[in-house]
């Protein structure tokens, strides 16, 4: 199935070049090849045309998306990667489609050509804050009322902003800063075997090296 796939992604690159930053193929398990992979760079401005030129063309017609989802590197000049999984039932292929973008542009909203978009795409905004334009109802989808921050961003603390509990005396749930009770173990990653003195061990250097 590898062939369909080039065929389609040399394609649409030279159909439409300002529409494709790139794209990677890559083969799948012999015999049959299964699970090869086409994923397709597109420019930000050119999402839409190019889920469109996916969706209508008649050799393919991936009609089906399947998800979106988010990825988060902080040190990219555009620190969010948006991924578009696409299905077309007939010819049984599937292709990744890549967008970036970083904490305040938007990217376009693709309810209009795929109506369950809508559900992805406030969970692509709840998790990582990416905010996309022409959505009529971008809000939260999986943290609950209040929630401060984006959980799946690197930068997002473990221990999160707050706290919740059941507190007996208002008889509900109540929201408090996060506190930390105890303190955690400090590590210094120079004795990854603490209390192992019998040996010396690679990287032990703060240990007593045993007598010979």
């Amino acid at each position: 199935m590898i062939e369909p796939l080039k065929l389609l992604a040399e394609g649409l690159s030279l159909a439409h070049p300002e529409m494709v930053l790139g794209f990677d193929l890559t083969r799948g398990l012999a015999p049959a090849n299964a699970g090869d992979e086409l994923s397709i760079h597109a420019a930000r401005d050119h999402l839409l045309p190019v889920l469109e030129w996916l969706y209508k063309n008649p050799d393919y017609q991936f009609t089906q998306l399947l998800s979106i989802c988010g990825a988060d590197y902080p040190s990219a000049a555009e620190r969010f990667q948006v991924v578009y999984h696409l299905l077309s039932m007939k010819k049984n292929l599937r292709v990744r489609v890549y967008v970036t973008t970083d904490e305040a542009t938007a990217v376009p909203s693709a309810c209009g050509l795929f109506p369950c978009a809508g559900w992805y795409e406030r969970e692509t905004y709840d998790l990582y804050g990416v905010v996309f334009a022409g959505h009529t109802d971008l809000r939260r989808i999986l943290t609950d009322y209040g929630f401060e921050g984006h959980p799946l961003r690197k930068d997002f603390p473990l221990t999160g902003h707050v706290e919740l509990r059941y507190d007996p005396a208002q008889m509900r749930v109540v929201y408090e800063p996060v506190k930390l009770t105890q303190d955690y173990r400090r590590f210094d990653f120079l004795s990854p075997w603490e209390g192992m003195t019998a040996v010396q061990l690679p990287g032990d250097e703060k240990a007593t090296k045993p007598a010979a």
